[in-house]
């Protein structure tokens, strides 16, 4: 079992940065796969990015390619979305997520609550 905290969030102009941390508690946290997912109103949720156990493999979402920087450190238990040039597109709940297997949908078996992320123009 792993319960995911999110953190960070919160409201940016258009250009700015913010990073969002995801606390994880529970055992093993270097044995999964972490991603970042997130959903904007009336839409579905979507894959942003996602790294191995190591941190040392990741993967992003075209639309973020550039602009955002996941990293992971173990001994924290913590992941880390970096989230740079900010645009209003991004505003979104942004979750956190936990699997055994690297995924870039959205079916991981531990999830966060969320956290908003309001992009201004």
């Amino acid at each position: 079992q792993v319960q995911l905290v999110e953190s960070g969030g919160g409201l940016v102009q258009a250009g700015g940065s913010l990073r969002l941390s995801c606390a994880a508690s529970g055992r093993a946290f270097s044995s999964y796969a972490m991603g970042w997912f997130r959903q904007a109103p009336g839409k579905e949720r979507e894959f942003v990015a996602a790294c191995n156990r190591s941190g040392t493999s990741t993967y992003y979402a075209d639309s973020v390619k550039g602009r955002f920087t996941i990293s992971r450190d173990n001994a924290k238990n913590t992941v880390y979305l970096q989230m740079n040039s900010l645009k209003p597109e991004d505003t979104a709940v942004y979750y956190c997520a936990a699997d055994r297997t690297l995924r870039t949908w959205p079916t991981y078996d531990y999830w966060g609550q969320g956290t908003q992320v309001t992009v201004s123009s």
